[in-house]
């Protein structure tokens, strides 16, 4: 089977994050990469926190502590956030670690060697108030595209423009809130992505059309306004350092690259990270060295971060002139929003994931997210919404299924599958529509089309629920016992199919589901079209458990409960 290398972009150190950051990374990333590994993939799932750059030194500096430390602390609780999301990374690594300074450091040497790296001086801002230059994101101001007074200075996060300081409207500093700004020379490292613009553009080319519209229009839209040199060092205490033995004088005062320069090395790095825990059975070159595999790579990122991973970080690796190995499909989303406004991490707007895992469980949230992902325009999140859809698919449609099947076939068959007579017209029509239905879900998955997919998965609950009411048991059983013991066995082979397929999306729910049937040989990671038709994949005798509610209904008393906590209408 194939090899598949999978990345989520990293989420920054600063705060734990929001469900439209989940939505647009690192979730889709999770649901697709449980997919291969069930279809029988070798699969590699790394991620990292994004932990250089100013917003960490600004929220170490609030609190009072070292940066290192509070990267440290940061890490472990956006990990322990994701451990409950059950996001199954391979690696969740840190940009922090020596393995992406040394190799961050090792590819600026050879865009250096190879002419794509040139010293400038350059005119910089400088705070008098704080007695030093100001990197971009120590600058806010008022964005001169769109207006948003909260703008930083590399990029406004209402409009997604990239930005220099100086184009910023009555800019002032992040740290000390002063206007007394003056501009200064000093040198800083630049890549030269002009010279490599063609490079990019023929790379763009070859790949881009198999890039969703959002990934590849927003690529050929940076192409098509020109690939312009970019400083790629900062003025900051914390970061990886320039190396002093190809720019000392830089090095000397104490210049760092840029985190959007180090941060998808990162990819690279944690990669390493992983393969220096187990170096006897781990290599990592052999998932980014083009010339020794063949892996097929993605990535999941939201729109904002599209420009850096298609022309930029491709730009950084193709001046290398080594053989790494660059992205295939990028797969963008859109924004989730909140009640038509923007969620946002420094204005702590909407629900953020550890609110979300504290009132109810993961699948929740991952069904919904997935059944609701912004692939072709913004999404919005409302409680509304959010009650329907779990009250509706969850608890009505898939939940209701599973529990009125055990329960009922226990009450009148005992605890163990029931035998019932053969397969009849009904059952062959079922395993039809069922092995339709898996075609057109796998189909979906493995074009990364989540909301299409989810839709199929929910069109194969709703088959089984379609099949009860056709022959219904609980009538069924006044006057063909065996009748009603066959609808309720090929139900429970619904509910195990159900079990294996849902496992990307609900893998909670998916375990007990799974695990209400005592079947010690149950290895199967997936359902072939034969036994999709079949429906017998659970043997006659075996022995079951009805599992508790898998979902609880969502009350009115408890939507009006989370929008008096969490608001719910937009600001």
């Amino acid at each position: 089977m194939a090899r598949h290398l999978i990345t989520s972009a990293l989420p920054y150190i600063n705060g734990i994050k929001h469900l439209g950051n989940m939505v647009g990374s690192m979730l889709p990333a999770d649901v697709y990469s449980r997919y291969l590994r069930q279809r029988g993939h070798d699969v590699l799932y790394i991620c990292a926190t994004d932990e250089h750059g100013t917003p960490a030194e600004l929220a170490a500096k609030e609190q009072g502590i070292p940066v290192d430390e509070f990267c440290a602390q940061a890490h472990d609780a956006q990990k322990a956030v994701y451990d409950g999301f059950e996001l199954a990374f391979d690696y969740f690594g840190r940009s922090s670690s020596p393995q992406n300074r040394d190799i961050t450091q090792e590819i600026a040497r050879e865009l250096k060697a190879n002419g794509f790296i040139e010293e400038r001086a350059i005119r910089q801002v400088y705070s008098n108030a704080d007695g030093r230059f100001l990197p971009d994101r120590y600058i806010i101001g008022t964005c001169p595209h769109c207006g948003y007074d909260k703008a930083r200075g590399d990029q406004c996060e209402n409009c997604t423009r990239v930005l220099d300081p100086t184009d910023l409207i009555e800019p002032r500093s992040a740290i000390s809130g002063s206007s007394d700004l003056e501009i200064r020379e000093t040198k800083h490292l630049f890549l030269l992505q002009s010279a490599l613009a063609g490079e990019v553009e023929a790379w763009v080319d070859e790949r881009a059309d198999n890039w969703p519209v959002l990934a590849s229009s927003i690529a050929r839209k940076w192409l098509t306004e020109g690939l312009h040199d970019r400083a790629i060092t900062r003025d900051l205490d914390w970061g990886v350092p320039v190396p002093a033995d190809t720019w000392p004088e830089l090095a000397a005062d104490g210049k760092v690259f840029y985190v959007w320069f180090d941060a998808p090395i990162e990819y690279i790095g944690s990669t390493k990270e992983w393969a220096d825990e187990d170096p006897e059975n781990r290599d990592w070159r052999s998932w980014w060295w083009e010339s020794e595999t063949d892996v097929r790579y993605t990535q999941f990122m939201g729109k904002d971060n599209v420009p850096f991973h298609s022309v930029m970080f491709p730009a950084t690796l193709l001046g290398t002139r080594a053989p790494w190995k660059k992205v295939d499909v990028i797969k963008a989303f859109n924004w989730l929003n909140y009640y038509g406004g923007k969620f946002s991490t420094s204005q702590q707007r909407g629900v953020f994931t550890h609110d979300a895992l504290d009132i109810l469980p993961a699948d929740y949230w991952r069904y919904f997210m997935m059944a609701n992902a912004p692939e072709s325009d913004d999404a919005s999140f409302t409680w509304e919404h959010f009650t329907a859809t779990v009250n509706k698919d969850l608890a009505d449609t898939l939940g209701n299924f599973v529990n009125r099947v055990l329960s009922f076939s226990r009450k009148r068959f005992g605890d163990d599958v029931p035998a019932g007579g053969e397969p009849g017209e009904a059952e062959a029509r079922l395993g039809e529509q069922i092995a339709r239905l898996l075609a057109e879900y796998e189909e979906q998955m493995e074009a990364i089309q989540f909301r299409k997919a989810t839709a199929a998965l929910r069109a194969l609950w709703s088959a089984g629920n379609s099949y009860l009411e056709e022959k219904a048991p609980w009538l069924e059983i006044k006057t063909n016992p065996e009748g009603a013991a066959l609808t309720l066995r090929t139900a429970m082979n619904l509910i195990h199919l159900y079990a294996v397929i849902s496992e990307p999306f609900i893998p909670s729910s998916a375990k007990a589901m799974r695990s209400a049937f005592t079947l010690p040989n149950d290895t199967a990671a997936w359902v072939t079209p034969q036994e999709a038709h079949a429906l017998s994949s659970v043997p006659v005798g075996t022995p079951f458990t009805v599992p508790p509610v898998l979902f609880a209904k969502i009350t009115d008393e408890d939507l009006e409960t989370y929008k008096e906590r969490f608001g719910g209408e937009s600001e």
